[in-house]
């Protein structure tokens, strides 16, 4: 990414926003913010304050300035050349307030971590939210991928999404706006969640309790908790589940560079210690490929794959045939 200058970019964007609250970094390491610790700089880096600053950032941004928004990184995979133009990261400070409301409802900002969501929920005597104890990422990207564990989405608790357009126009949208199907969201790309409210039931503390710790229990039995990790890699397919398919492969534990498919759930990829983007992402589409060659079976990706490669890195191409 050597063409790249996020000084350029910071020098190009500051005076078009004097009155600007949040903080603007140029070259940011996006290897700090992801879970696999790899990746590129982000060409610029924006923490906006709260709502009415990312509006007013989005409404002065040139429209040929690129914009992502990113959440806490958990199921995201940075190349390793970096990413043009503007990552936005809603921080706690402005988008990570939790408030509960009548008829066991809550409203949670977007930086919310999934775990903090579910504690709320069970300290208000609030269920149906306790399958967030083990999802490793924040509401927005909840909002965005339908995220669900344990039978439960989270479309079936959403009553209203608060969001922030690329031309920093704020919307509202219900449930049916939001267009959900499995780990998916129909809403427009360019819309960028701030935060919602959630619809519960009321339940015993005490069994919201039973339930979080059951969560807990099985994902320290049956997942790589601990290690660089982005979750699950690939969607389950219809009538299946991926680490099933990733396994009858012969994938489980199979590696390439410093990546990994856990021995323990191969539907996870890990960071060894030394792994690249590249490396993962390498990985990653053997496994497809793998997987369509065994079975016929074409696996998704569930991590979000972003930016470009640096130079001299091939681009990884899908279903790469038998190569390995």
């Amino acid at each position: 990414m050597s063409t790249v200058d996020g000084a350029a970019l910071l020098a190009r964007l500051e005076p078009l926003m004097p009155d600007l609250r949040g903080r603007l970094k140029a070259n940011a390491p996006m290897s700090e913010i992801t879970w696999f610790r790899t990746g590129g700089p982000a060409e610029l880096l924006f923490q906006p304050a709260d709502a009415d600053d990312l509006a007013a950032f989005l409404a002065a941004v040139p429209a040929d300035v690129p914009v992502l928004v990113v959440g806490v990184g958990s199921n995201l995979l940075v190349r390793d050349g970096g990413v043009r133009g503007v990552v936005i990261r809603l921080s706690a400070k402005g988008f990570g307030r939790i408030d509960v409301l009548d008829d066991n409802r809550i409203r949670a900002g977007a930086a919310v971590p999934d775990k903090r969501l579910a504690a709320a929920a069970r300290d208000a005597g609030i269920g149906g939210f306790h399958h967030y104890h083990g999802i490793p990422g924040s509401v927005g990207g909840a909002l965005r991928m339908n995220a669900g564990a344990n039978g439960v989405e989270t479309q079936e608790r959403v009553v209203e999404v608060h969001a922030v357009d690329r031309q920093g126009r704020q919307h509202v949208l219900t449930n049916e706006d939001m267009g959900y199907a499995y780990r998916h969201s129909s809403a427009p790309a360019d819309l960028i969640f701030t935060e919602a409210i959630f619809q519960g039931y009321a339940e015993d503390k005490a069994v919201i309790t039973k339930m979080m710790d059951e969560v807990q229990e099985h994902r320290e039995t049956v997942q790589p908790i601990r290690e660089k990790t982005g979750g699950s890699t690939f969607k389950n397919p219809p009538g299946s589940s991926a680490w099933k398919e990733v396994d009858k492969a012969g994938c489980r534990g199979l590696t390439i560079g410093g990546a990994q498919m856990s021995p323990m759930h191969c539907n996870f990829m890990i960071n060894t210690g030394s792994a690249s983007s590249h490396d993962l992402e390498m990985l990653g589409e053997t496994v497809r490929t793998r997987v369509l060659d065994h079975s016929g079976i074409r696996l998704d990706w569930e991590i979000k794959r972003i930016g470009e490669y640096a130079d001299g890195e091939e681009p990884v191409q899908p279903f790469l045939g038998r190569l390995l």
